[in-house]
C-alpha cells in the first residue's frame, strides 16, 4: 500500500512538471509601450535632448500612404547612418482612433528609433513651433544640426536619393 502511494505522488509530481513545462510562457521581452504624448513644448525639450548630435525628426501618420511608403526606408538610414552619429526620432500624427493602426505599423517595422505622437489639439501652434511654413503636409522631416539649428527639411516623400543627400549635408554640417 506504501508504494502504491509512492507511485501515485511520483506520478502525480512528474505530471504537474509537465503541465508546468507545456504551458505557454510569458514573453521574457516587456510588451512595447505606446509612444510617448508630445505637445510643442515636449518637442522642444525633445531637441534639446538630442543637442550636439545630427537629428533627423520624421513626421508621420498611418492613413498617410507616402509616410507608410517612406519610414520603411528611414529606419534602414538610421540603421546604417547610425554608426556616423545620425539620430532619428518619429513623431506620429495619428488620433486615438488610429492607435491600433499605430501599434500594428510600429511592430510591423520594427524602428531602430524613439517614436512619440503629438498630442491632439493646438495643430497650428504645434505646426508653429516645429517650422512657421510648415502647412502640416506628411510626411515631413526636419534636420537640425549638432549646434541646435535646423538646416533643411523634406516635404512629401522624399527618395532614398534624397534623403542620403542631406543625411551627408548634415553630418558634414558643424563637423570640426
Amino acid at each position: 500500500m506504501t508504494m502504491r502511494i509512492q507511485a501515485c505522488f511520483v506520478t502525480l509530481v512528474l505530471l504537474a512538471a509537465a503541465t508546468a513545462v507545456a504551458a505557454p510562457q510569458a514573453p521574457k521581452t516587456p510588451a512595447p509601450r505606446d509612444p510617448e504624448l508630445i505637445d510643442v513644448r515636449a518637442y522642444q525639450k525633445l531637441l534639446e535632448q538630442y543637442h550636439g548630435k545630427p537629428l533627423l525628426v520624421t513626421f508621420w501618420a498611418t492613413w498617410c500612404e507616402p509616410c507608410r511608403d517612406e519610414y520603411p526606408m528611414l529606419n534602414e538610414l538610421a540603421k546604417q547612418y547610425a554608426p556616423q552619429g545620425l539620430r532619428v526620432v518619429g513623431v506620429s500624427l495619428d488620433d486615438d482612433g488610429d492607435l491600433i493602426l499605430m501599434r500594428r505599423f510600429l511592430a510591423r517595422y520594427k524602428p531602430v528609433f524613439p517614436n512619440y505622437r503629438k498630442k491632439a489639439g493646438g495643430e497650428e501652434l504645434f505646426r508653429q513651433g516645429v517650422l512657421p511654413s510648415w502647412n502640416g503636409v506628411l510626411p515631413a522631416s526636419f534636420l537640425y544640426a549638432k549646434d541646435g539649428r535646423q538646416i533643411g527639411h523634406v516635404f512629401g516623400e522624399g527618395t532614398r536619393d534624397t534623403y542620403e543627400a542631406v543625411i551627408r549635408a548634415l553630418l558634414t554640417s558643424g563637423s570640426n
